[in-house]
């Protein structure tokens, strides 16, 4: 047997048993890195330790540990409040008010971890206080930034055209761009309806969707309403970081992590007692989770995993089931690694079938482009993981095997409905 065959075969193996025997399957996975990392494919510790993703584990603390203050101060109420009246009260206009948002970030530039980092904690703080789906506020937020992920001058737009130029492959920016904004348009929309989106728009100022926790019904809720909108120093302190991680992801490009921690650093020196429980707050069992998975995967990209199946696929002869298997190799290993990585890997192992013209090439890269981009609702991609992290007030457990059940059904036929769109009419 193959060290890429056992390499994937313990991979189903530590999906069962995390699933079977509720444990953490980051646990596993790192266990797994290092059983088939030294066993297997005979790396040293230096070489397995390479793939933990050190800058996602930054992330997710840093995001986590700076909205963890922001709901112990009452920000992310008075945020609550605010987008309430933005949209006068229609609670059902929120889940696309998040997605317009998103969208508007990563197709001005922003990358699309770092405008999820941003939007998720406030669009999921919003979901838990108004009864909306966290499964359909966290796709929402997702799909809204893989719509605009695409633009001419997106960072995901601009490394796939420089790819097909570097491949010498017929391009069209628009067509991509288009491709990738509708899909996650109608994605959105089938999912707002399927998770009870239109059950919002009877909600009037947002009181009824909260059931027990409106802000109106009686005097209590009343005067905790007054509470919520009312501006202390620590919430524009915090208000004030918030703007600042925006400024200094969007316009300085500064890591959104490293950022995050520095600004809940100094939030906490300046006000300790909103938040002497944050750190305790930040998603540890979601961090360990993502990141032991991803540093197996980054082991089984090491030994040459993922480039044994894409050369199978490759070598299959037949184009039409090449593209569709290529789209399904993009799917299955976005969900658990870089979606950028995998398009850069895969659009090159599909230009031997592109050149005998027998597959448009337009419509071939813009079907892996959306089937590697699309499934980053994943729980173990950075976006899902970020929503997993931001959620508050849920049961972890359950949110991460929705959103796990979710990323499986996208992946399943997401990228066959794109094969049979674009790539099967011979677009490009």
């Amino acid at each position: 047997m193959s060290a890429e065959l056992i390499s994937i075969i313990v991979l189903v193996a530590v999906f069962v048993i995390a699933t079977t025997r509720s444990i953490n399957m980051g646990a596993l996975a790192f266990a797994a890195a290092f059983g088939v990392g030294e066993l297997v494919a005979d790396f040293d510790t230096d070489t397995i330790f390479a793939g933990f993703p050190g800058d996602l584990f930054v992330v997710l603390v840093g995001v986590t540990y700076l909205f963890a203050i922001a709901r112990a101060n009452g920000t992310t109420d008075w945020l609550v409040h605010a987008s309430i009246r933005v949209v006068r009260g229609r609670v059902a206009l929120i889940p696309w008010v998040m997605f317009v948002l998103t969208g508007a970030l990563t197709a001005i530039g922003a990358v699309s971890p770092a405008a999820v980092a941003i939007v998720a904690p406030i669009a999921l703080s919003f979901a838990t206080r108004y009864g909306i789906s966290p499964l359909l506020m966290g796709a929402m937020v997702v799909h809204g930034a893989q719509g605009g992920g695409f633009s001419p001058i997106s960072i995901y737009g601009s490394i796939v055209n420089g790819i097909v130029e570097r491949e010498n492959l017929p391009g069209n920016e628009i067509a991509l761009f288009l491709a990738s904004l509708i899909v996650n348009l109608v994605i959105a929309g089938i999912l707002f309806v399927v998770l009870g989106g239109l059950k919002l728009t009877g909600a009037g100022d947002g009181t009824e969707a909260a059931g027990d926790k409106g802000v109106d019904e009686g005097h209590g809720e009343e005067k905790e309403a007054e509470e919520d909108t009312r501006l202390t120093p620590a919430r524009i302190a915090t208000l004030t970081a918030l703007v600042a991680l925006v400024v200094a992801v969007l316009a300085f490009d500064l890591d959104a992590g490293l950022t995050s921690i520095s600004l809940a650093v100094m939030l906490s020196a300046c006000w300790p007692e909103d938040s002497r429980n944050a750190v305790g707050q930040i998603a540890w069992p979601t961090v360990l989770l993502i990141c032991g998975v991803l540093t197996y995967v980054a082991v089984l990209d090491e030994m040459g995993t993922i480039k044994w199946a894409g050369d199978g696929v490759s070598d299959i002869g037949i184009p039409l089931l090449a593209s569709v298997l290529l789209c399904y190799i993009g799917a299955v290993i976005s969900a658990f690694a870089s979606s950028v990585g995998i398009m850069g890997a895969l659009i090159p192992l599909a230009v031997p079938f592109l050149a005998q013209g027998e597959i448009g090439a337009i419509g071939m890269v813009a079907a892996l482009a959306v089937s590697a981009t699309v499934v980053d609702v994943s729980p173990f991609s950075t976006n899902g993981a970020l929503v997993l992290a931001a959620a508050p007030g849920v049961d972890r457990e359950r949110f991460f095997r929705q959103l796990m059940m979710y990323g499986g059904i996208v992946v399943a036929v997401v990228p066959a409905v794109v094969w049979l769109v674009l790539v099967v009419p011979g677009w490009g």
